[in-house]
């Protein structure tokens, strides 16, 4: 195994102890990057002499005793809507081409604090408004396991950079799903906090009711690291020891949830389930009685308040948008007060539904995405006798959980036939994030890292 397959928590002690340096590991990144970024597109902003120089500094800190703790030289990147001091945050659009952060966002100054070394601004769907991260100034961001493909979005990026070792981890956003997505199609874990519990501040809004910030990383173990770091905690515990799989119960979403997937995706989730139950994990079914509703709550609440963030820029520069991207902003323009009330009471509905299913419960399950990695430029799939948009598909079985904050995160549960990832997600309780972190390292442990 070399330094680049491995997760954070297995440097930490040779970073600490002198084993290995921040400098290797950030050359290391640095060579993937100039390897790959070409192919997938996954960097806007690369900052080679910036994070040597970071690394040095980590490396002379550790040297004289002053360690930070497990992110300490630890070389990573972010989402171009993440404020960085000193460097452009674009949002991958030519509306931003001039803008520069003049202070890092809570959440840099944060992961800084702990010594993490920045290597970069990761490409993303312009303004985080879409889930294959196609339509950007930048060009598409483009899968791993397969270029012709969707890297997901919005934070496709970040996803692509962690796969691919242009990094050890990334930190996105989730509106709609946008972490989750690409972690899911791409083959890795993301992990969406619960509501409110990670400042958004300096980080551009897509819809400041639903907006989440997180982390994409290579194991449970690593987003555990990464959260805690976010939250304001510059040396964390590591993972505590994971519950024994037979003490679990956990609830199926079957109605609405498992009616639209894809043959694979359907195949590998049902699977994963399985060795769930053989190690001994209770599995039941629950349902969310009102998740129908979930899309047309969501549009309502999402486009209005995009599209008034928007408002002064598209009405002078609209050309500057991509065509899908202003197209969804000006739509936003025509949702009435009514509906958009109508959609917050939605929204608590929704709300304690499902803390309702997860009443008794350690946490829900169900699949990420209800497909595989699209080709990039495709708009539209069949499945069974159907036809569905491809974003309506890639938001199915995320975006709720944005609706009601609850913490959700996707952890990598095997390949399709094609060889691409599949994702499957757990669902915590509000204000839980780290018992929902615990579940997924057991889950982890069960169904085995084959993202």
């Amino acid at each position: 195994m070399t330094m680049l397959d491995c997760a954070i928590t297995d440097l930490a002690a040779r970073l600490s102890s002198r084993g290995i340096s921040s400098v290797e590991m950030t050359d290391a990144c640095l060579t993937q990057i100039a390897r790959n970024n070409g192919r997938l597109n996954a960097f806007i902003t690369i900052l080679a002499d910036q994070a040597r120089a970071d690394a040095r500094r980590a490396d002379e800190e550790i040297a004289s005793g002053h360690y930070r703790g497990p992110l300490h030289g630890v070389p990573l990147s972010l989402k171009d809507l993440i404020d960085l001091a000193g460097v452009p945050t674009t949002a991958a659009s030519r509306v931003l081409e001039h803008h520069v952060a003049d202070a890092d966002a809570p959440i840099t100054a944060r992961l800084r604090t702990a010594g993490a070394v920045f290597l970069g601004k990761c490409n993303l769907h312009e303004f985080a408004f879409g889930t294959t991260s196609e339509d950007s100034a930048f060009g598409p961001v483009r899968n791993p396991w397969d270029p012709t493909r969707s890297a997901g979005g919005s934070s496709g990026g970040s996803a692509a950079a962690v796969v691919t070792g242009m990094g050890y981890a990334s930190i996105g956003t989730d509106t709609g799903g946008s972490i989750r997505i690409p972690a899911a199609v791409c083959g890795c874990v993301g992990l969406k906090p619960t509501s409110g519990e990670l400042p958004c501040e300096g980080i551009i809004p897509l819809s400041r009711t639903l907006d989440h910030v997180g982390p994409l990383a290579r194991t449970v173990a690593d987003a555990w690291l990464l959260f805690h770091v976010m939250t304001g905690i510059p040396n964390p515990p590591l993972l505590p020891v994971r519950r024994p799989a037979p003490s679990l119960r956990i609830g199926l979403l079957r109605p609405y949830f498992m009616d639209v997937l894809s043959d694979d995706v359907r195949e590998q989730f049902e699977l994963e389930l399985e060795r769930l139950a053989m190690a001994g994990v209770t599995v039941v079914e629950r349902a969310v009685p009102h998740a129908s509703d979930i899309a047309a709550v969501y549009l309502h609440l999402q486009l209005p308040e995009a599209s008034a963030y928007h408002a002064p820029v598209l009405q002078t520069r609209p050309e500057d948008y991509t065509p899908p991207v202003r197209l969804r902003l000006e739509m936003g323009r025509y949702v009435l007060a009514e509906d958009y009330s109508r959609a917050q009471v939605g929204a608590e509905v929704l709300r304690r539904e499902v803390d309702a299913a997860l009443d008794g419960l350690d946490g829900l399950v169900l699949p990420t995405v209800p497909i595989t990695a699209q080709p990039i430029g495709s708009t539209g799939l069949t499945i069974g006798d159907r036809s569905y948009p491809v974003r309506a598909l890639m938001l199915r079985l995320t975006q709720l959980f944005d609706i009601t904050g609850h913490p959700a995160i996707s952890v990598p549960c095997g390949r399709s036939r094609d060889n691409l990832p599949v994702g499957l997600q757990l669902v915590g309780r509000h204000g839980r994030t780290e018992d929902l972190l615990t579940l997924a390292a057991t889950c982890e442990d069960v169904i085995g890292q084959r993202g």
